[in-house]
């Protein structure tokens, strides 16, 4: 028989997921979380409301349930993080008692590696924080507050951030074409050059 348990007492198992978002919240979440913690109890394959709900208790169960499930990777890369730190690697204990596979642990610890809590965004999705990862704190910042802001899907984020890497990297050819240069490629290695426009005037045929 799978063991239930109240998403109340569940929650409360887990760390205050408010602390992860730099202490941020307000009374009326607070009351919102509690009022959905307590409308139905949960197993490890189930959910089931403990009495009839109305429609605004059944949302406040979702967004408690949605809660949950977002904060769930932040929570368990630091409590590696923690555990490294304290007895060095124990990704092996860490997947036989999450179920996670060691892969997993390593990328989620790497993550949360990547981001104080303060920095990290419970408007965004864990997959959104996972592409702002391998950028500097002030990027990541701004990505953030981008995304945010526009109400990016991950698809988005990761469209917006291959564009604005294109436009970093300027072409060679780009810079000397505006300075009347022409890029050209060798037809046998393929290495490209520029040639100032100028000089390769009245330059005799081959």
């Amino acid at each position: 028989m799978a063991v239930e348990m109240e998403t109340g007492a569940m929650d409360r198992a887990r760390p205050d997921a408010r602390r992860l978002r730099g202490g941020q919240g307000s009374g009326q979440a607070r009351a919102s979380s509690a009022k959905g913690a307590s409308s139905g109890v949960v197993s490890k394959v189930a959910w089931r409301p403990k009495a009839e709900l109305e429609h605004a208790e059944w949302m406040a169960a979702g967004r408690h349930l949605g809660a949950i499930g977002r904060c769930s990777q932040w929570w368990i890369g630091d409590w590696i993080r923690y555990g490294t730190s304290k007895w060095g690697e124990k990704y092996a204990d860490a997947a036989r008692v999450t179920g996670y596979d060691v892969a997993s642990l390593r990328n989620m610890a790497w993550v949360a590696s990547r981001f104080e809590p303060s920095l990290r965004s419970d408007k965004l999705t864990w997959s959104h924080h996972v592409l702002l990862a391998p950028l500097e704190p002030e990027e990541q910042r701004h990505w953030i507050e981008r995304a945010a802001e526009s109400r990016f899907s991950v698809a988005d984020l990761r469209i917006e951030l291959r564009t604005a890497e294109r436009k970093g990297k300027e072409r060679p050819g780009e810079a000397a074409a505006e300075n009347g240069g022409l890029e050209v490629a060798c037809p046998h290695c393929g290495h490209e050059f520029v040639v100032n426009g100028e000089a390769s005037e009245g330059r005799p045929a081959a």
